[in-house]
This record gives C-alpha cells, sequence and structure tokens, in this order.
C-alpha cells in the first residue's frame, strides 16, 4: 500500500482525488488549514465524505515549518501531490503578498521537509494560467511562459521552477500538472460554471465579462484524478504536463450549454472585460496522452449533466 500525503486534501480537486486514491487501495494522509478564500463548512462537507479508516486529516498550514515536519514524522508518506494553494487569478492581482506567501514559499516550505524526511516524489499543481495570453494555439509545454498576467498565475510559475530546481539538486522525482479549469460536483462556488448554474436556479443576474467570445478548456473532475492517478506509476524525473479536454467552448456557449442542462434561461448582465483574463486556454495534451496514456472522457455537455446531477443528489 503506498501512502500518499495530499495538501489541500479538503478542496474541490483534493478531496475527489483523496476519494479517488483511498478506492484504489492507498492510504490517505490529508492537510489542509481551511481558510476562508471560500466558506469553510463546504470543505469540510467535503472531507467529512471520506470515512474511511486510511484516511488521517491534518489541519494545519504548509507555511508551518513545524507543523510540516511532524506530519512527515508520523507518517513518511511515499508521495506527496501538492494542491494547496491561494486560487484564483482576479483576488490574485488585490492580494498578491498573500498569494505569493502560500504558493511560492509554502511550496519551497514542503520541499525542504521533503528533503529532511527523505520524501523525493511529488505531483505539484499547476496551472493553464501560466501560458498567458500566448497566441499559439493549442499551448504546449514547450511554449514559452515567460510572461504570466496575474500574480497566480507568476506563482504557479515560479512553483514549477522550484520543483526543477529540487529535481536537479537533490534528484526529486516531480511532474508538474498544468491544469485547465478544472469543474465538477463541489467546484470552488466563484468559479463560472458553479456559480453560473446556482444564479440561474434563483432566477439572478449572471455577469459576462467581455463580448462571450473568451474560450476556456473546460475538464471534468473525474478526468483531472485520473489523470493524476496514471502519473503515479510513471514518475520519474521532471516533466511538465498539460491535463485538460484538449477542446474549447466560449463562454456565451458555455452559458447556453449550462441553460440546456438545467432547462432553465440565464438573465445575462454584460460587464468589460477583467484585467488579468486571458482569450483562451486550450491543452495540447499528446505529451500527456503518450507519457501516462492521459485520455479524458468527458465533453462539456456530458460533464454538465453529471456535475448537476450529482450536485443534486447530495
Amino acid at each position: 500500500m503506498k501512502n500518499v500525503l495530499i495538501t489541500g486534501a479538503a478542496g474541490f480537486i483534493g478531496s475527489n482525488l483523496s476519494e479517488k486514491m483511498l478506492q484504489n487501495g492507498y492510504r490517505v494522509i490529508g492537510i489542509d488549514n481551511f481558510d476562508d478564500f471560500y466558506d469553510p463548512d463546504i470543505k469540510r462537507r467535503a472531507i467529512g465524505r471520506l470515512q474511511h479508516s486510511d484516511f488521517t486529516l491534518y489541519e494545519g498550514d504548509i507555511r508551518d515549518k513545524d507543523f510540516l515536519d511532524d506530519v512527515f514524522t508520523a507518517n513518511r508518506p511515499d508521495l506527496v501531490v501538492h494542491l494547496a494553494a491561494r486560487a484564483g487569478v482576479r483576488p490574485s492581482i488585490e492580494q498578491p503578498m498573500l498569494y505569493y506567501d502560500v504558493n511560492v514559499t509554502g511550496t519551497l516550505l514542503l520541499l525542504e521537509a521533503m528533503k529532511k524526511a527523505g520524501v523525493k516524489d511529488m505531483l505539484f499543481a499547476s496551472s493553464s494560467s501560466v501560458y498567458g495570453n500566448n497566441k499559439k494555439v493549442p499551448f504546449s509545454e514547450t511554449d514559452n511562459v515567460d510572461n504570466p498576467i496575474s500574480p497566480y498565475a507568476a506563482t504557479k510559475k515560479a512553483g514549477e521552477l522550484l520543483c526543477y530546481t529540487y529535481h536537479h539538486l537533490y534528484d526529486f522525482n516531480i511532474f508538474c500538472l498544468r491544469f485547465f479549469t478544472v469543474y465538477g460536483p463541489g467546484q470552488r462556488p466563484e468559479m463560472a460554471i458553479q456559480k453560473f448554474g446556482r444564479k440561474i436556479m434563483a432566477n439572478e443576474p449572471i455577469s459576462i465579462f467581455g463580448d462571450g467570445t473568451t474560450r476556456r478548456d473546460y475538464t471534468y473532475i473525474d478526468d483531472i484524478t485520473d489523470g493524476i492517478k496514471a502519473c503515479v506509476g510513471k514518475l520519474k524525473g521532471f516533466e511538465v504536463l498539460n491535463l485538460g479536454n484538449s477542446q474549447t467552448i466560449s463562454l456565451i456557449d458555455l452559458v447556453k450549454s449550462i441553460e440546456h442542462t438545467l432547462d432553465k434561461k440565464a438573465i445575462i448582465k454584460w460587464e468589460p472585460m477583467q484585467p488579468g483574463d486571458v482569450e483562451i486556454t486550450y491543452a495540447d495534451i499528446s505529451k500527456a496522452r503518450n507519457l501516462i496514456g492521459f485520455n479524458p472522457e468527458f465533453p462539456v455537455k456530458d460533464g454538465l449533466k453529471q456535475m448537476f446531477e450529482k450536485q443534486k443528489a447530495r
């Protein structure tokens, strides 16, 4: 049995990944500080569904060196999946110092704790935001990502660089996984699909920023957790991998798909484009397909159906 430490275990991706790893016979050590970026009760309900003898939760902050050392000493994980971060492009513009502290300093302290404990395998959650407004699409791992357009994106690029440094200096095996707009049941409440669905059902207006033509590569949560799990047996050296659906949909067409799924019309409020927003995200997943057998199965229409049905059942 592998011991897997998952930071951010109570978050959207973390709780879904923890559940998948437990189902596949792993022992999961979870870390989360239940911060107030969104309602901590949402995270506590998510983690409450993980009633399993092989799941242990530690409540604490990845910026707390002594806390990390205690967790590693008590558990000696075989693998770290580092998901904990301050998320979101727009909030990072308002609080850049906080984002740097959590996402960069926190990652550095985690790598140091791993080094001290002799743990050398990590999967690091990066983001499609590192591509900025690259004109070449789809985005490839070999593209230049030296021009992030938000503090959040800059912290994720910095995290990747730290990961490479520890691979180079200490022979760590690290894959940096660039996630492309992950959605599904339990998605963070401020994310577009979750917020749109909630407001449409409540007959409240939804805000569309720009002219509705911006495009995103939306990736269903099951495809992401399958991709993360597929990395475990292939983790050797240092790699950067895109995990996306490799299909794009415009913002206005996304709204139409949500309307169709919920059988209810949206009330649209048009707003100016927001600073830090990119025009398109679009993943070239050929490297992930070849290296780990990544093969996303959920087009947006199927993912939306699954998402809203599962949320209604909870």
